[in-house]
């Protein structure tokens, strides 16, 4: 009884952390599909593989969301056509580059002025490695199939032809003539009903995700992973996996951290403020609306390999 009542308090507390994240994020989503319809200006972003992903990580500094709130803002992005580059440079930097984050991790570790660097700028670097790897697959491969065919539909004919949309638009006006015709505003009636069926089917996967990391926490004690703080490579990935179990909102992580920063090297300090925003158990079943399966498991494996990297680097420099 006292498991079951430990993992139903860390439930609340996760989930209660996380929905009203979720929920702005869902009504920027629908506040941008009401002002700028066909997201045409989305489509003039940049399509540099470098450029691109690194505005969209700067989009992050003007959304104050966490990782859950991210991903309805994204998918937003990726919809009405914005470069692949750009929308995951915002899904993965964004967590860690907004105000609300900065602003947090300062507030924790106000003496440690490295970590207030390192955090963001390796959010960054994790950031442009993803980008780049998850490129490397055609969009078939990388993008849900519904979010696929909504994307599709919103590109020009010149870019994606009509046996590629699926969705019934043989027989449809020239493209000259849809070309030069303006998206009409939908009915802010339309937007709320779209954006609510969108935060139910988000919340749906967000309490499951949330229900998982309870279970596995309540089953995994946190004092196995802290007990090798100390060893260089050990505590790195020790805190990688405490990250992924314990999934909390990267506006809170710094200060759960410093609880026991202590008693870790520096660079498992870091890779648990770094890992967290981009791979968690609440966040995998949310990916699932951006990405296929398969991109979900290739973006784990990156992100694990890039941050017990960086770990390494940090503990080499600083130990």
């Amino acid at each position: 009884m006292n498991r079951l009542a430990t993992a139903w308090a860390i439930f609340q507390g996760l989930l209660l952390e996380a929905l009203p994240f979720l929920l702005i994020g869902v009504l920027i989503a629908g506040l941008a599909r009401w002002l700028s319809p066909g997201g045409r200006w989305l489509q003039r972003l940049p399509q540099h593989p470098l450029l691109g992903p690194l505005v969209g990580a700067g989009l992050g500094f003007a959304l104050p969301a966490c990782e859950c709130g991210n991903v309805p803002v994204a998918r937003r992005l990726l919809a009405d056509g914005a470069p692949l580059g750009t929308a995951l440079g915002f899904l993965f930097a964004a967590p860690v580059l907004n105000p609300i984050v900065l602003a947090s991790t300062w507030a924790a570790f106000p003496h440690q002025p490295w970590l207030l660097a390192a955090r963001p700028l390796a959010a960054l670097l994790l950031a442009l490695a993803l980008a780049a790897v998850l490129q490397q697959l055609p969009e078939g491969e990388l993008l849900e199939p519904a979010l696929l065919e909504e994307r599709r539909l919103g590109q020009p004919l010149a870019v994606v032809g009509l046996l590629e949309r699926r969705s019934g638009l043989v027989g449809a006006e020239p493209a000259a003539t849809r070309a030069r015709a303006r998206p009409q505003r939908p009915s802010w009636t339309s937007v709320l009903e779209h954006s609510s069926r969108e935060f139910l089917d988000l919340a749906t996967l967000l309490v499951l995700g949330c229900a998982i990391a309870a279970l596995v926490q309540t089953l995994l004690p946190r004092d196995w992973l802290l007990a090798v703080g100390s060893s260089p490579t050990l505590s790195v990935l020790s805190l990688m996996l405490l990250a992924v179990v314990v999934s909390v909102c990267s506006s809170v992580d710094a200060f759960l951290a410093l609880g026991f920063a202590a008693q870790i090297t520096p660079g498992a300090l870091l890779a648990f403020l770094v890992l967290g925003p981009v791979v968690d158990l609440k966040l995998l079943g949310l990916f699932g609306v951006v990405l296929r399966p398969r991109a979900i498991a290739l973006t784990a494996a990156a992100s694990g390999v890039v941050v017990l990297l960086l770990g390494q680097w940090v503990n080499l420099a600083l130990l």
